[in-house]
């Protein structure tokens, strides 16, 4: 795959839905552990609401902008918690970067991406370190943009390889932000269950990547 185009950007919202719903109940024992329990269903409720949407009469979205736009605007509304804003942002963050084409190269991908991660540390005023999905986010990013520019596909694996890993470095971190951080010392020994997230997001537009583009 050489480039995102609006049928792969479809197809990475579809993966999308469907990993978050197989680890839904991983991603609510996560934080369970150490939030409000309720991020599994959130994230769950927030991709039923997309797919509904996207299924529906109406226009479609006609490039990757437009569906990045639907996508975020209909995770702020639906998703509850700190993943509304943060994932909402995220996408329309992405629809800005990708306002006006047709199809996206992998240096544009890299570009979105890095503006989506930007819009999620302005709202959630997290760094590396801070046991948050920015920690799975930063690490994937990095290794995409250093990534070839000649292979797409392989990029995005790469990333979603390094989320996972990433993801689960967040164990033997103590949380500094959100609802974990008011566990102090408590907070160590569990996964981050937004970094998860992050990582389930990142497979699945991995996995888009034996599709033409």
């Amino acid at each position: 795959m050489e480039y995102l185009g609006l049928e792969n950007a479809r197809s990475w919202i579809k993966a999308a839905a469907l990993l978050i719903s197989e680890n839904a109940s991983l991603l609510t024992e996560l934080d369970t552990a150490i939030g409000d329990g309720d991020h599994g269903e959130n994230m769950m409720r927030g991709f039923n609401a997309i797919g509904k949407k996207l299924e529906a009469g109406g226009t479609p979205p006609a490039d990757p902008a437009g569906l990045f736009k639907l996508v975020g605007m209909t995770l702020l509304s639906s998703v509850g918690g700190a993943a509304g804003p943060l994932y909402g942002g995220f996408f329309l963050a992405l629809g800005k970067a990708s306002a006006g084409k047709e199809k996206l190269s992998k240096p544009e991908v890299g570009q979105a991406l890095a503006e989506g991660v930007a819009d999620i540390q302005r709202r959630g005023k997290a760094r590396l370190g801070d046991k948050t999905m920015v920690d799975a986010l930063v690490p994937a990013l990095e290794i995409f943009r250093a990534s070839s520019d000649g292979d797409l596909a392989g990029a995005l694996q790469a990333a979603a390889d390094k989320a996972h890993q990433a993801a689960e470095a967040t164990i033997p971190l103590q949380a500094r932000k959100g609802r974990a951080s008011y566990l102090g010392e408590r907070s160590i020994g569990h996964q981050d269950p937004g970094a998860t997230s992050a990582w389930l997001l990142l497979k699945a537009l991995a996995s888009i990547g034996a599709v033409g583009s």
